[in-house]
């Protein structure tokens, strides 16, 4: 089949439309944000508030304020759960036979990680029984409702440290024996699987190529246009055996078609694809029906996490700087891109100082080649009203670095408050 042709803008602005970021906003409603779970596949989870929790961000900047007790409520009516998808991430409960496929795999290896985690839980086998004794008896619980019997403490390898209990629960999670079910602030609620899952969650996969077949669908739709290696590197991250075999399947059904996107300078490389499910998209963005939307995003958010993808995309280089020593920080802490149309015109560094309700802006960069125009300033600073009032600010404070032809549209924020 002709590939499916797109200028380098058009891949832009479907990548944008196709996670939500451009025309009218996902309806602000338990049936709004389970259809735009469905959109995204997943939404990383992250406990840094900075600004706010990464999960409520992502979904605030398609939605616009909502109530996030809504996420609650999707997580207690067993619509979405948790699981490890790009990290640790909101996914669709009826997403979860793709994830239970990689269940338990790290721990029946002969790997000396697996081996350790196994001898270890031998060891505990006391505490083992004493958790899920209480779950049936009393779950769901956070971790600290369930310390019991003397137990041998797991040595902590950096990333992995955390009480005994944590870390019996995390494996028996990576098990697929227990699973979390809510929060209560940063503390996670725990529950049998079997308990709280649907009954089919227990029963006998579908083959390996059916589950790859599935998963990379659902990451290719969410991408717009993309190369194999970025199919890899979404929603299942790493996690396609035969990537490559199934996506010719997938072509010769016409189900995936080839794409080539061309710039200024000719075809890119490299051997891209799109789903016959975004056609209707593309088409309507090549017809001139573009609905660009003005900003801020989670340093998590889906459509910059590859980061490498992002580069290629939008020509804007990000990395997060949280675990880079203060002193070698080249933007900031926790620094938001800053979504204009298809292009990323800036980012902020920003904290908000839950005791007073300050919100402090100590720096707005400008990308280069930005339209420095009162106009782009307006719709940065609606934007950044928009945040502020969702995380509960009383009041913006504005550092020095702020582009002056942007500061007086940012100094009415706080009248707005």
């Amino acid at each position: 089949m002709e590939a499916i042709t797109l200028t380098d803008t058009e891949a832009r602005r479907l990548a944008i439309a196709v996670q939500g970021l451009a025309g009218p906003r996902a309806e602000t409603s338990k049936a709004g944000m389970l259809r735009l779970f469905r959109r995204l596949n997943c939404v990383q989870i992250d406990p840094i508030r900075a600004v706010e929790r990464t999960q409520l961000l992502v979904l605030w900047s398609r939605m616009g304020a909502f109530e996030p007790s809504l996420l609650d409520d999707l997580q207690e009516e067993r619509q979405i759960i948790e699981a490890w998808a790009h990290c640790a991430s909101f996914v669709l409960t009826e997403d979860y036979p793709l994830f239970r496929r990689w269940i338990g795999r790290a721990y029946t290896g002969s790997s000396k990680w697996s081996e350790r985690v196994r001898g270890w839980m031998e060891a505990n086998a006391e505490m083992e029984a004493h958790i899920l004794e209480r779950l049936t008896a009393d779950g769901p619980l956070p971790s600290k409702a369930l310390a019991g019997p003397e137990a041998v403490p797991w040595e902590s390898m950096g990333w992995t440290g955390g009480s005994t209990v944590t870390r019996m629960l995390d494996f028996l999670d990576r098990k697929g024996v227990v699973i979390t079910v809510g929060r209560r602030g940063n503390q996670k609620l725990w529950h049998l699987r079997d308990a709280w899952l649907p009954e089919w969650a227990g029963q006998a996969l579908p083959e390996e190529e059916e589950m790859v077949r599935a998963a990379c669908q659902h990451s290719l739709r969410a991408l717009g246009a993309a190369t194999r290696k970025q199919i890899n590197n979404h929603f299942m991250r790493m996690r396609y055996p035969n990537l490559g075999e199934r996506l010719q399947e997938l072509a010769e059904e016409e189900v995936v078609l080839p794409a080539r996107i061309v710039g200024e300078e000719g075809p890119w490389e490299g051997e891209w694809f799109i789903h016959r499910d975004t056609l209707p998209l593309l088409a309507s963005i090549q017809d001139g029906e573009w609905a660009p939307r003005t900003v801020f995003l989670s340093p998590f958010d889906n459509l910059i996490c590859d980061r490498e993808r992002t580069e290629q995309l939008f020509g804007f280089h990000y990395r997060i700087e949280i675990y880079v020593p203060k002193a070698k920080r080249e933007y900031g802490y926790y620094v938001m891109p800053l979504l204009q149309g298809d292009r990323f015109i800036g980012r902020m560094d920003s904290r908000i100082d839950r005791k007073t309700g300050i919100y402090h802006i100590h720096a707005l960069y400008q990308e280069d080649e930005t339209r420095d125009d009162a106009r782009s300033g307006g719709a940065v600073a609606e934007s950044l009203l928009e945040l502020a009032q969702f995380i509960g600010a009383k009041g913006v404070e504005l550092g020095d670095r702020i582009p002056a032809v942007w500061r007086n549209a940012l100094e009415e924020v706080s009248q707005g408050l």
